[in-house]
């Protein structure tokens, strides 16, 4: 089944941005976690969870790239 790999592709990538901060894995994280949305297998809680991650990973990577003021 094609979700379980994506699934720790996505546990990967989480754990790599959150252990060095990496922002090419949470960009990766992001992109998987948009695939398996699209993914016509994934169940509506499932999708609905991964539609939450990929939002609130694309907000703080924005908040750390915002210069301050």
């Amino acid at each position: 089944m094609p979700t379980n790999g994506l699934c720790a592709g996505v546990l990967s990538q989480l754990l790599i941005h959150d252990e060095t901060g990496c922002r090419h894995s949470a960009r990766h994280a992001i992109r998987l976690l948009d695939a398996l949305c699209a993914d016509d297998g994934v169940d509506g809680e499932l999708r609905a969870l991964c539609e939450r991650a990929s939002r609130r990973l694309e907000q703080r990577l924005e908040v750390q790239h915002a210069c301050p003021a």
